[in-house]
C-alpha cells in the first residue's frame, strides 16, 4: 500500500491543531471577561444585607426582597460618581422623580415586593450611596464601592475570595494549550503519527 495514502498533510495537521487551540483560548477569554453578580437581600428588619459591598467594574448587583415588606433601591443623586448613570428601581433618571413617584405595592413606582428583584451593572469606578425610600428615616441605607479587583463583601458574612486578572489570563492560556495537546493527541492516535510532507508542502 502506498504510504502516502495513510499519511496526512503536515500543513493540514498543523492548521487543524492551531485552529482548535485558538478556538479554545478565545472561548476561555470571553468567559474570564464576564462580570460577576452579587446579591443584596432586603429584609423585614429594614436593612440591606450586606449594607456595604465592594465589587469590580462591570459587576452586577441584584437586590432581592426576601421578606414580606416592599422596598426600593434609590441612589442618592449627589453621592455617585459624576460619570456614572443614575439608578433607581422603577427606572427613574433622577432622585426627585423616584421619591415623588414611589407608592407602596406599586412596582412601577419603584416598589420591589416580596420575592422580586432589581439589578444594576456598575461600570464606573467610585462610591455609590443609595437608600430605600420608605425606610430611609430608620437607616435603611447602602453603599457600593466599585474598584479594580473588588468583589468582596464587607458585612453580612465572610469575604468572597477574588481571582486576580493575572490568574484568569493564566487559566485561559493553560486551557488553550490543553485543548491543543488534546487535538494533537487525537490526530496522532487516528493517523498513528504517520504523516509526511506532500509535494504541495515542499513548494
Amino acid at each position: 500500500m502506498d504510504q502516502s495514502s495513510n499519511g496526512v498533510s503536515r500543513r493540514l495537521f498543523l492548521q487543524t491543531a492551531a485552529g482548535i487551540g485558538a478556538a479554545g483560548g478565545s472561548a476561555g477569554t470571553a468567559a474570564a471577561q464576564d462580570g460577576a453578580t452579587h446579591t443584596v437581600d432586603m429584609t423585614d428588619n429594614l436593612v440591606f444585607d450586606p449594607d456595604s459591598i465592594t465589587i469590580a467594574p462591570g459587576d452586577t448587583v441584584v437586590w432581592e426582597t426576601v421578606g414580606t415588606i416592599g422596598h426600593s433601591v434609590t441612589a442618592y443623586e449627589d453621592e455617585i460618581p459624576e460619570e456614572a448613570d443614575y439608578f433607581a428601581s422603577g427606572g427613574f433618571d433622577v432622585e426627585s422623580e423616584a421619591r415623588s413617584a414611589y407608592s407602596a405595592g406599586d412596582p412601577e413606582s419603584g416598589d420591589i415586593p416580596e420575592g422580586e428583584t432589581y439589578r444594576h451593572t456598575f461600570e464606573v469606578e467610585g462610591t455609590y450611596e443609595y437608600f430605600c425610600i420608605p425606610h430611609e428615616s430608620v437607616g435603611m441605607l447602602g453603599t457600593v464601592e466599585v474598584t479594580p479587583g473588588g468583589a468582596t463583601t464587607e458585612t453580612g458574612g465572610p469575604a468572597v475570595p477574588t481571582v486576580p486578572d493575572a490568574a484568569k489570563s493564566l487559566l485561559v492560556t493553560v486551557t488553550g494549550a490543553f485543548v491543543a495537546v488534546l487535538s494533537l493527541t487525537y490526530v496522532f492516535l487516528k493517523y498513528g503519527g504517520d504523516y509526511e510532507m506532500t509535494d504541495e508542502d515542499e513548494r
